[in-house]
C-alpha cells in the first residue's frame, strides 16, 4: 500500500529534483497538474534547485504550444473534450522541445512557440540544452499522451477541491479533468504524485 508524507511546496520540488539529480546526461522532466496546483511554479522550483546543483534547466510551459485558435476551438470555446483531446500541439512539442531534449537528441530546444492570448507565432530563439541540461515541461493533462519524458511528476487535486479553486468562468472544463482521471490514470502513470487539494500543503505518495 502507498504511503502518504505530508510536505511542504519546497518538500515537493526537493523530491522531484533527487529523482532528475539520480539521472546523468540530458533529462525531460514533465510536471503535470491542474492550474490551481501551480505546476509552473513548481516547475521554476525545481530549475532554481538544479541550478544550483549545477545542471542547466529550462522551464517551457504547456501553455505556450496549443494549436492556432482556428484549429483548437473549432467545435466553441469551451468543449471540454476538445480541450483534452485537441488544445495541446504535441506534434510541436515533441519535435521541437522533447526529441531535441532526450539524452541522444540535439539540444536545440524552442522554449515557446504559439502565443494563445495575440494567436501569433512567439518570435523566440532556439536555445541550446547542455549534455546534462534539463526540460521542465509544465501543464495540464500532459501524461497519458505518449510524450517522452524520463521523469513524470503528477500533481493531484481532486474534483472537489479543483471544483473550489478553479475560477468560475473555467468551471467548464471539470469534465476533462475527470475524464483524465477516469481514462489516463496520471497517479499511477507518474513517478511522483503530490497529493494538492491543498497546495501549501502537499502530501508526497510513497509506494
Amino acid at each position: 500500500m502507498p504511503g502518504i508524507e505530508p510536505t511542504t511546496p519546497d518538500g515537493v520540488a526537493e523530491a522531484v529534483a533527487e529523482l532528475v539529480l539520480a539521472r546523468p546526461g540530458r533529462s525531460r522532466v514533465l510536471l503535470d497538474g491542474p492550474a490551481p496546483a501551480a505546476p509552473e511554479q513548481l516547475a521554476e522550483q525545481v530549475a532554481s534547485r538544479l541550478r544550483t546543483a549545477g545542471r542547466a534547466a529550462l522551464v517551457v510551459r504547456a501553455g505556450d504550444f496549443l494549436r492556432p485558435a482556428s484549429v483548437r476551438l473549432e467545435y466553441g470555446r469551451e468543449d471540454p473534450d476538445e480541450y483534452l483531446d485537441g488544445w495541446l500541439d504535441e506534434g510541436a512539442l515533441r519535435r521541437e522541445v522533447l526529441d531535441p531534449a532526450a539524452p541522444d537528441g540535439s539540444g536545440r530546444v524552442l522554449p515557446r512557440l504559439w502565443n494563445p492570448a495575440t494567436d501569433r507565432a512567439y518570435r523566440a530563439g532556439y536555445e541550446q540544452l547542455p549534455a546534462s541540461g534539463v526540460v521542465l515541461l509544465a501543464g495540464a493533462l500532459l501524461l497519458g499522451r505518449g510524450l517522452p519524458a524520463d521523469v513524470t511528476v503528477h500533481l493531484h487535486m481532486g474534483a472537489a477541491a479543483l471544483a473550489r479553486r478553479l475560477p468560475a468562468e473555467e468551471h467548464w472544463t471539470l469534465p476533462a479533468h475527470t475524464r483524465y482521471e477516469d481514462e489516463r490514470s496520471p497517479d499511477t502513470a507518474a513517478d511522483l504524485v503530490a497529493l494538492s487539494d491543498h497546495p501549501t500543503r502537499p502530501a508526497l505518495v510513497r509506494t
